[in-house]
């Protein structure tokens, strides 16, 4: 007997499929590009990317929210048991300037739980998903996050390190959040954490694909992450490998109450 679940995850990957093939097919070449506010770039391609999948989608559950970075919120979404959180273009910078670390975005959020995960990346030739209970894939590899139990020396991907952070490793870092929360799933990272409010679209269906990884996911202060509220925004977000995942927290528990108290 067909899984319904599973089918559905199926059919969202395809529709990221699609998605990634029709921006892998613009990228690298001349578009508009512009910023919505200072350090916030969009370009032309998203905003048919996210037109492209809000059609696609309603096909698949007519009766669900639309949540998109590209589209004006509308709070019709509350009143709804099943919510489409999606970022077109997850890491527009590394499009617009014709690097790899960009993904299509789609989450299923149902009663504000995520419940499917699907990232398409193209440009690196990866197609990621994840349902609730049924593990998470890559490229139909099953995915293991790593089994680390010491803070000291986990892998993390970012640019530079400040001197109170030199206990870690610096990895490579894609400019999509979500391709870094993955990488803590596939075990090529070890923690993602940021502390900054942030986006739903930004975390939402990479958090899936961690958490059926095995790997621990929560916001910046270990509090679970929640969808679809009237302020689509979590404060910071932490993936990381289960056997660090309490460490991570204490580290960055006395930082984080620091800025929710400002």
């Amino acid at each position: 007997m067909a899984d319904p679940r599973a089918d559905l995850t199926a059919a969202v990957a395809q529709v990221a499929h699609e998605a990634g093939q029709m921006a892998l097919a613009r990228w690298r070449t001349d578009f508009s590009r512009w910023e919505k506010t200072p350090g916030s770039p969009v370009c032309e391609v998203d905003l048919d990317v996210d037109r492209m999948l809000r059609a696609r989608l309603a096909g698949l559950l007519p009766a669900a929210g639309w949540l998109s970075e590209e589209t004006v919120d509308s709070p019709d979404r509350l009143a709804q048991a099943q919510v489409w959180v999606v970022d077109p273009i997850d890491g527009t910078r590394d499009y617009i300037r014709g690097r790899e670390g960009w993904a299509v975005s789609i989450a299923l959020v149902e009663d504000g739980r995520a419940t499917i995960g699907v990232l398409d990346a193209p440009a690196r030739g990866e197609r990621w998903s994840a349902a609730v209970g049924q593990g998470a894939w890559r490229n139909g590899v099953r995915l293991r996050a790593g089994n680390r139990i010491e803070l000291n020396g986990a892998r993390v991907p970012t640019d530079a390190l400040p001197k109170v952070d030199r206990h870690l490793v610096m990895v490579h870092k894609p400019n999509s959040i979500a391709l870094r929360m993955a990488m803590v799933a596939a075990d090529e990272a070890d923690l993602v954490a940021t502390l900054r409010w942030g986006n739903e679209w930004d975390i939402a269906g990479a958090a899936v694909i961690a958490s059926e990884a095995g790997a621990g996911v929560s916001d910046a202060t270990g509090a679970p992450l929640r969808y679809n509220k009237p302020n689509p925004t979590a404060f910071g977000v932490m993936v990381a490998a289960p056997g660090i995942q309490d460490a991570a927290v204490d580290w960055l528990r006395e930082r984080a109450s620091a800025i929710l108290i400002r």
